[in-house]
């Protein structure tokens, strides 16, 4: 007598997902991995660092055209994106810092150039609130004070930006008037001030009056006059990537034409 083996009965297959079920289930994994990178990375540039491009030669020999810097925003307090609030920071603006801030409103009466449009500066505080400050001959006074003979960083006169006011008067601002005095031991200041001459001023509390290294080549607190604290984004550590903007292929420079001896370059 034969036996007949039973046979399992069979699981019936799962049904698959549809595709318009599939499609969003990958979507919505997706953007779950994608937002805290996207979070991090937002939180970084806002509050703890951000990269700024050298547009112009106002801070050289300190800074080059081409250069590309690592600016640490915890050191003067993270700004509030879209108001005029910056947190605490862990140090105070002082003289001989260099500093990233955004522009003052420029005069429409002075020439544009690369730095009037660009609404992120970067420049030298030379005074802060209280200070006293005056040029003789190119030279520059803080509370009385000259600077060091060939201080602090000066370069030779460019062929751009400020160069054409080289020995010309300056536009008397409404800035100018509001902080003149006539205290000091320089005396008033010029009947027609220039570039290389002007002064005695007041700088107001809680503001910073900024100069490029290339004095004859930057349009600075010379033109709108002290940056107020709340202006200021941060201060440029290090040159973490620099090319030569003149030389090579335009389309190859910033890979041809790299300064391999800046990278990594200190700021001070």
């Amino acid at each position: 007598m034969t036996s007949r083996r039973q046979s399992k009965p069979r699981r019936p297959a799962a049904a698959k997902p549809a595709p318009d079920a599939s499609l969003r289930r990958r979507t919505r994994e997706l953007i779950v991995g994608i937002l805290p990178v996207v979070g991090l990375a937002t939180v970084t540039r806002v509050a703890l660092a951000e990269a700024y491009h050298i547009p112009s030669g106002s801070m050289e020999p300190t800074l080059q055209v081409g250069d590309w810097l690592f600016v640490n925003k915890l050191r003067y307090g993270p700004h509030v994106p879209f108001t005029h609030v910056s947190l605490p920071g862990y140090a105070t603006p002082r003289r001989g810092d260099v500093a990233v801030f955004e522009s003052p409103p420029q005069d429409p009466s002075i020439r544009t150039t690369p730095d009037a449009v660009t609404p992120t500066l970067v420049k030298r505080i030379v005074a802060v609130g209280g200070d006293t400050l005056a040029m003789r001959g190119g030279r520059l006074y803080v509370n009385g004070v000259p600077e060091a003979p060939g201080a602090p960083h000066n370069a030779p006169a460019g062929d751009a930006a400020a160069a054409d006011f080289v020995g010309q008067p300056l536009p008397i601002l409404r800035w100018q008037q509001r902080i003149a005095t006539t205290a000091g031991s320089l005396g008033p200041a010029p009947a027609a001030p220039t570039l290389h001459d002007w002064g005695p001023l007041v700088v107001p509390a809680d503001s910073y009056f900024m100069l490029g290294d290339n004095r004859d080549n930057s349009v600075d607190s010379r033109f709108y006059g002290p940056v107020p604290r709340a202006n200021l984004r941060g201060t440029p550590t290090f040159v973490y990537y620099s090319y030569d903007p003149e030389t090579g292929p335009e389309y190859l420079r910033a890979a041809t034409s790299i300064r391999w001896q800046r990278l990594g370059t200190w700021i001070r």
